[in-house]
């Protein structure tokens, strides 16, 4: 947009001073890359998640894979490379849930959620991110996991619930695990 100015910049992100209508001070955006998210459902139907170390909270997390989309890559490419590099699975197919707004209020960028059914192991060597544990988990745990707080990743959660309403996952009765 015209008008916006970089105040500060970091690799990951800038902060950029853009007009707000009608006031004399700017609004800050937080301009970092589009991001990718991706619920990937293994050919037994296990979900894939993966377990890492999360500085910015300061402990370790459960969530599906994801990550940055580089520079003239496509969100459905980075898709793919995410999942194989955090997980050491492929799918043939990549179906899109959505495009959302992750905060509005604040970014100025793009979630791409995605889909990948029938995902396999990877039998070619892959390089796998290092600190990225693979955590399989059963349809019938995910509720639980989300309900315990176990996954608790916004952007994850608004992925699950796009699954669900597009028939993805089944989170009805029948599917939490007895305690």
């Amino acid at each position: 947009m015209s008008g916006d100015e970089v105040v500060f910049s970091v690799p990951w992100f800038d902060v950029l001073a853009r007009d707000a209508d009608g006031s004399a001070s700017p609004y800050y955006v937080i301009r970092t890359c589009d991001h990718v998210v991706v619920l990937a459902a293994t050919v037994e139907g296990s979900l894939l998640l993966v377990r890492q170390y999360r500085p910015a909270v300061g402990r370790e997390t459960l969530e599906l894979p994801g990550g940055h989309v580089e520079d003239g890559e496509s969100p459905e490419a980075a898709a793919r490379r995410e999942l194989a590099e955090e997980t050491g699975y492929e799918a043939e197919r990549f179906e899109l849930l959505g495009k959302l707004a992750p905060d509005p209020g604040r970014q100025a960028n793009t979630l791409w959620c995605f889909y990948a059914a029938g995902a396999t192991q990877i039998q070619s060597p892959v390089l796998r991110e290092e600190g990225v544990e693979l955590v399989r988990c059963e349809q019938r745990d995910l509720i639980r996991h989300v309900s315990e707080g176990a996954i608790d990743h916004a952007p994850n959660l608004a992925v699950l619930l796009l699954a669900t309403i597009r028939g993805k996952l089944s989170v009805g009765p029948g599917t939490e695990s007895k305690r």
